[in-house]
Formats: structure tokens, sequence, C-alpha cells
């Protein structure tokens, strides 16, 4: 079983890449090395924004399918299993696969894993929590989400860690208005991180997304200022997607190439949605129908 004396996640078996209809359309990158660089300000026309809220739909239905599927027991890779399918079964293609080489069609990120976990024949035990990372491609546009599920009854230590970080998540969302520098987003999410003492991680950020899967520009989840001081503006569409720990903000990534790790391999949780900015306001464009 993927655990060690100490109860801390190691590399398991991974299934093989799962098969995609071929009347499925593949993103540019499918097959290259790295993606084709990104031509674009990060904001969309209405009917651009269209196309991306239908993929996000997707992807947020996908991680509700999921969150049926979460128990003791269940393997990460059953967990993407049912992200695939239904991914798949809506006529849209599962982002991570293939990109940069990412060999699955979601990240399934198990207690100390702070993001980009390989889904494999780990088996959740009752009180661990995992977060799955799911983006749908769809008519030449992506939407990115994940969510941090409870795997059975979980200690209330993990259950203030999930909720907080759905906070900060939102935190942080409400706070993108029109005028402002991205960096405030970070800010707000580490303010109200700080009250509960958690590592706030900074490596790993939001992103723009849209007709490309990362667009380059960067969302820090931290106190960046004054870095990262792109201005927001109406009809732009980024990623919020904060990693909260336990402990340090530092961090270890396996062999693999993917898998990252707390330092002190300290427990974290991650929400992720993809977001539109207005004149006035923002809109969820990862929910569900």
């Amino acid at each position: 079983m993927p655990f060690d004396a100490h109860g801390f996640l190691i590399p398991g078996t991974r299934p093989a890449p799962r098969a995609v209809p071929t009347s499925i359309a593949r993103p540019p990158y499918v097959g290259l090395a790295a993606p084709p660089a990104y031509v674009g300000d990060n904001t969309y026309t209405s009917a651009e924004v269209e196309l991306i809220r239908a993929a996000g739909r997707i992807a947020s239905g996908a991680l509700d399918a999921v969150a049926e599927a979460v128990r003791p027991g269940v393997t990460t890779a059953e967990l993407d299993r049912v992200a695939h399918e239904y991914v798949i079964a809506h006529g849209a293609y599962p982002s991570t696969l293939g990109y940069r080489g990412f060999p699955a069609s979601s990240c399934t990120s198990v207690n100390e894993v702070i993001c980009h976990g390989i889904p494999d024949n780990t088996v959740l035990r009752e009180g661990d929590l995992v977060n799955v990372d799911v983006t749908a491609y769809l008519d030449g546009f992506h939407g990115d989400t994940n969510r941090s599920y409870r795997v059975g009854v979980v200690s209330e230590e993990v259950d203030q860690l999930i909720e907080r970080t759905h906070e900060a998540m939102m935190r942080g969302i409400r706070a993108a208005k029109p005028g402002r520098a991205v960096n405030v987003i970070g800010r707000v999410i580490e303010t109200y991180a700080k009250r509960f003492g958690y590592g706030v991680v900074r490596d790993f950020t939001g992103h723009g997304v849209g007709s490309s899967f990362h667009t380059g520009l960067i969302i820090p989840h931290y106190d960046s200022s004054p870095a990262y001081s792109d201005v927001i503006r109406p009809g732009m569409v980024f990623t919020v997607e904060p990693m909260l720990t336990l402990g340090t903000h530092e961090w270890d990534q396996w062999e693999d190439g993917w898998t990252v790790t707390t330092r002190d391999r300290s427990l974290t949780a991650q929400f992720e949605h993809t977001v539109l900015i207005h004149e006035d306001g923002f809109e969820l464009l990862t929910v569900s129908e």
C-alpha cells in the first residue's frame, strides 16, 4: 500500500493513460514537450466566455461525480477514472492528460501532497483528505477547477483546514476588482490564512486560463506586492487556487517531476475556480448546472 511506516504517501503503481475517443478534439499541446505560446491579453469576448463556461461546467460536473466516489477504500486511480469518464462522456478532453507529459486525466493530491499528485493504486483511508483537480477542454477553451474532499470522518483540524481554504479562495476572488493589481488577491488570502497560523504556498499559483491552459498570467496567493502587479480588467479570466498548509509553505518534489509535498509533511488543502471579472464584480465559470 503506498504509505510508508509513518503514514506518509509514497509512489504507487499507476494505470496506463486513459483513452479518449478520436472524435474528441485534443488541445494543441498533446504530443508536444511544451504548449504553444499564448498570444492574448487574458480578456475574452462574451462569446468566448460562453465557451469557457461550458468547459468549466463539465469540469465542475466531473468533481460532483468524484464527490460521490470519495470514501475509505477507494483508490486515487478510481477517482481519476470517474473524472475521466465524466469529461469524455460530455464530449470534452481532460486537459491534464498529455500536458507537458502528465500521464493522467486529473491530479489527485492526498494529505501532504500540495498539488500535481498522479493517480495510482493509493487506497484512501478514513480521515485522509484528497484534492482532485480537473480541467476540461471543449471547443477550443479550458475550464479549470479543483476541490478538497474529506475521506470518511476527519479530525477537527482537517475539517477546519478544508473549510478555511475554501473561504480563503472566496475572499481572494471577492477582492478581484477592476483597477486593482492581481497581487491584492494574494494579500487578502494570506492575511486570512495567518489568522490560523497556516502556511500559504508561494511557488504554485493561479493563472490565466481560457484558450490556453496556462497563459502566463500569474495570480499569487500570498502578499507578493509590489511583484505581480498586472491590473485587473473587465473581461479577464483566471484561476484563484490557494494551497494552505498546517505547517511550512516550503515544498519538495518527487522524482516523477510532478508530485509536490510540503517539506515538513504537514497536511495541505486547496480549492480552485475559474473566474470572470465583470465591471461590477465577478462570476465563477466552474460551477455545475
